[in-house]
Order: C-alpha cells, then structure tokens, then sequence
C-alpha cells in the first residue's frame, strides 16, 4: 500500500524522499572517503564509523527506492522474492547495525575508561573480529527471521499496509493463528536489539562515572565531546526502533507505523553524517583537508 492514501500529496512526498535518500547517500559516501584517504583518521573509532556509514547506504537503499518506484506507479507491488529478499535485506543491516553501535560504544569506554590500555585492547585485530561478529549475527539473524516469515501459509490477502516489507505487517497477512510466531518474534527483538542496547548503556554508565570523577570543567567537557556523536546516533537509532518493534499492541496503528519506520529507515541514516561531521572536530579538519586538495 502507499505512504499516504492522499494522491494530490504523492508528487511533494517523492520529492522530499528522494531529497532525503540522495543526501543520506551524499553524506555517507563521504564519511566513507574522509576516513580511508585521511590518515589522522585511521584509527578504531574511525574504522567503526566507515562500517556504519556503509551500513547506512544498505539500510536505506534496502527499502527507498522501492518505495520512490511505488510513487510513481499506480499499481504498487512487490513480487514474493523481492519481498523476502527485501525483508531479509533489511533485518540483516538493521540487527547488524544494533551490534555495531555496541561495538562502539565499547570502543569508547576503553578510551575513555583506560586510555593507557587503549592501544593493547582495541587493536585491529580486536576491531575486525568485532565487526565480523556484528555482521555475523545479522547474517544468521536474518536468515532465521526471513525463512520463518516466509514459510507460513499465505492464501488470501496481499495488500501490506506498509511502504516496505516488515516483520508485523507480513504476519498479519498469513492464515494460521500468528500469536506464538509473534511471541517468538518478540523474542529475538528483544535479544537483538535490547541486549546490544543494554551493552551501549552499561557503558555509558561506566564513562559518565569515570568522567565526573575529572577534576575540572574543561577536561569534562572534553572528554565527554568524543562519545557524545555516537550518543546522538544512538538515541536517534534505537529511541524509533524500540517505539516501533517493542510498544504494546493498544498504542499500534498503520499510519504512526509508517512515520516511525520512515524516522529509522531514512531520518537516522540522513542525520549520522551530519551528527558526526557538525560535532566532531577532527572530521571537520579532515573535511577541510579533502575540500582543499
């Protein structure tokens, strides 16, 4: 089904959505070339930030521009492949990216927590296993997920009311009663997303703690400047997410649905480069570094 079931809005929101979805890629694509031709960003934090970028440009591009398509076509659709291969798609970027943003906050607790052991703790090697392991999971995740989904008996309707295909509104279409698939699809929500999250919080809990222990203002400020992008993205991240996947069956309608899984699928990939690139002084230097050559 359409974003919206009003025609006279469909020409203003394909302009907007196109707008958003090129200036994520714009914004993405360009973290990606900061942090590989600059050299005084080669370092884990950065490392981890390029893998994110790149997870960005999957993530929208798994559901945009199947969505800018339907604009623009009366008849909106999506064949059974091309919906389970976007399912899939998108659940592996998106599980994937929940276990990257832990990785980092790890990354951030070490340098904050034992600055002196940083070097020793998070090395390349340390980095690339958890990055494997982030994409690991989302691989295996998602393929579990999907095959799930998608081996349920479908035999009457097949209008999702949705922009892309999600995990709830597929479940509402198939033809045996869905309550232990939706149980069990709570289950896993919960394990990858809220265990990842829980790991963000742990340690934040340990870098503010260490933090206020600073003797001066300044230093605290400091301090507290590099993790507080990633806290933005975070919040950003998982604050849609949660509301979405997580919030009681009385709060659900379709349309509020929509405008959620628009904020994580598009708003939140948007808003990282530019969260990083305003806040960050170092990819602001190195920016200037790359306009200049």
């Amino acid at each position: 089904l359409p974003f919206s079931s009003i025609p006279e809005i469909q020409g203003s929101l394909f302009c907007l959505v196109l707008l958003m979805y090129l200036s994520t890629l714009v914004g993405n694509i360009l973290i990606i070339m900061i942090t590989m031709i600059d050299a005084a960003l080669h370092s884990p934090m950065y490392f981890f930030l390029k893998n994110l970028s790149f997870l960005e440009i999957g993530y929208t591009t798994s559901t945009i521009p199947k969505m800018l398509v339907n604009f623009l076509r009366k008849r909106k659709g999506i064949s059974f492949l091309g919906c389970a291969t976007q399912m899939y798609a998108f659940s592996l970027l998106g599980i994937t990216e929940c276990c990257l943003l832990a990785a980092m906050a790890y990354d951030r607790y070490v340098a904050i927590c034992h600055p002196l052991r940083y070097t020793t703790m998070m090395s390349w090697n340390m980095c690339f296993l958890l990055s494997a392991v982030s994409w690991l999971t989302g691989v295996l995740v998602a393929l579990e997920q999907t095959t799930f989904i998608f081996t349920l008996p479908y035999c009457g309707p097949n209008r999702i009311n949705h922009f892309f295909c999600d995990l709830l509104p597929l479940l509402k279409l198939a033809c045996v009663d869905t309550y232990k698939n939706e149980i069990i699809t709570y289950i896993i929500a919960v394990l990858c997303v809220m265990v990842p999250f829980l790991l963000i919080v742990v340690s934040y809990v340990r870098i503010l703690h260490t933090i206020l222990k600073m003797p001066s203002a300044g230093g605290k400020r400091k301090t507290f400047s590099t993790c507080s992008s990633h806290l933005f993205v975070v919040t950003l991240f998982y604050g849609s997410g949660i509301v979405t996947y997580l919030r009681p069956k009385a709060f659900y309608s379709s349309s509020s649905n929509k405008l959620l899984s628009l904020s994580y699928t598009l708003m939140s990939p948007m808003m990282n480069p530019l969260i990083y690139s305003l806040r960050n002084k170092e990819v602001k230097q190195a920016l200037k570094r790359l306009i200049a050559k």
